[in-house]
C-alpha cells in the first residue's frame, strides 16, 4: 500500500502508458476524452438535428469505458489513495503563487481560491467556467481532439497535426498563466 500511495516514477508510469498505447494502436483504436461527448450526443439522438452526430456510435462504446474509468479512478484516488502530505514545491514557485493571491500554497492540489464552492459560484467563477468551457469545446472541435488525444495518441502515432496542436496547447497555457491570469486575479 505504501508503494501505491507514493508518486510513481517515470520508469513505471511511462512504460505503462506506452503499453496501453501499443495495445490501442494494435487494435486500431485511438485514445481521447473529447470524442466521448460526440458519442454521448449521438446516443441522445443529436444525429437527428446535426449531421456531425449522425454516425455509428455503437462502434465507440468501448471508449465510454475510458470516461467511467476516469470518474471511478478519480473517486478511488481521492477517497482511498490520497496521501495527505504537503506538496514539495520550490521556494520560487511558492513566492510566485503567493504573489498571484494563493494562500496555503503546497497544502492542497486544488487551491481553494479557484476550486471552493464559493469561488465557483462567484460571478468571476461562473464567467470563467462559461468562457473557459466554450473555448475548450471550440478548441477541441477546431483542433480535431483534446489534449489527451493529441498528446498521447497523436504524438505516439507520429501525427504532425497532433504535434502542432500540442505546441498550441502549451503556448496557450503559457499565455494564460503569464498574461491573462494575472489580470483576472
Amino acid at each position: 500500500m505504501e508503494y501505491i500511495l507514493q508518486p510513481w516514477p517515470w520508469y513505471v508510469s511511462g512504460p505503462l502508458i506506452a503499453l496501453v498505447m501499443f495495445l490501442l494502436l494494435y487494435f486500431g483504436r485511438t485514445f481521447g476524452m473529447s470524442s466521448n461527448l460526440r458519442t454521448l450526443c449521438a446516443i441522445g439522438g443529436a444525429g437527428k438535428k446535426a449531421e456531425f452526430f449522425n454516425f455509428d456510435w455503437k462502434s465507440q462504446r468501448w471508449n465510454l469505458i475510458v470516461v467511467l474509468g476516469a470518474i471511478f479512478g478519480g473517486f478511488i484516488a481521492h477517497y482511498l489513495l490520497s496521501n495527505p502530505i504537503n506538496i514539495d514545491l520550490s521556494e520560487a514557485t511558492i513566492k510566485d503563487l503567493n504573489a498571484l493571491g494563493f494562500n496555503n500554497v503546497g497544502q492542497s492540489l486544488l487551491p481553494a481560491e479557484l476550486y471552493s464552492w464559493d469561488a465557483v459560484f462567484s460571478f468571476k467563477g461562473i464567467l470563467i467556467l462559461v468562457i473557459g468551457g466554450f473555448l475548450v469545446g471550440f478548441g477541441t472541435r477546431y483542433a480535431g481532439g483534446c489534449t489527451s488525444g493529441h498528446a498521447i495518441t497523436g504524438l505516439s502515432s507520429l501525427q504532425l497535426p497532433s504535434l502542432i496542436a500540442v505546441i498550441g496547447f502549451f503556448l496557450g497555457g503559457l499565455i494564460m498563466i503569464h498574461l491573462i491570469f494575472p489580470i483576472l486575479f
